[in-house]
């Protein structure tokens, strides 16, 4: 089962990386959720206000992991082709991890100002398999 990546689907930098992962993954390891679509929110039990804190990942598998902000970046990193050893370089490195997290609570802060804003909700080709019961 794919992990679930819950973005801003209205910062033209979330959804410019939503679609190059798209591109990579072909939905095969990650599907998508804008935080505008509160139906999807709330099959994950994420509230409007978790998602203000940045992107978040959930690993379906047992037991269920979520990643949010920079820590969602970093796994979603280490699973694409190549991804492991470009962050066991980055976390290497000292200090780098701290100066990461601080740019990504910069970018997360100011990313309409820096990147723009879309006039509507980017929903992915990937979305969530909805399995009944």
């Amino acid at each position: 089962m794919p992990a679930t990546v819950i973005y801003d689907g209205l910062c033209n930098l979330c959804v410019n990386l939503v679609q190059g992962l798209e591109h990579l993954d072909k939905g095969r390891q990650f599907r998508y959720v804008p935080m505008q679509d509160q139906t999807g929110l709330e099959r994950y039990e994420v509230t409007p206000g978790q998602c203000e804190a940045g992107m978040i990942l959930i690993d379906p598998g047992p037991p269920e992991r979520r990643y949010q902000g920079s820590a969602a970046a970093e796994e979603i990193a280490r699973r694409i082709p190549g991804g492991e050893a470009v962050i066991a370089v980055y976390r290497s490195v000292p200090g780098l991890p701290g100066l990461g997290d601080g740019c990504y609570v910069q970018i997360r802060d100011h990313r309409y100002d820096w990147f723009g804003r879309r006039s509507e909700v980017y929903r992915s080709a990937y979305p969530p398999v909805v399995t009944v019961v």
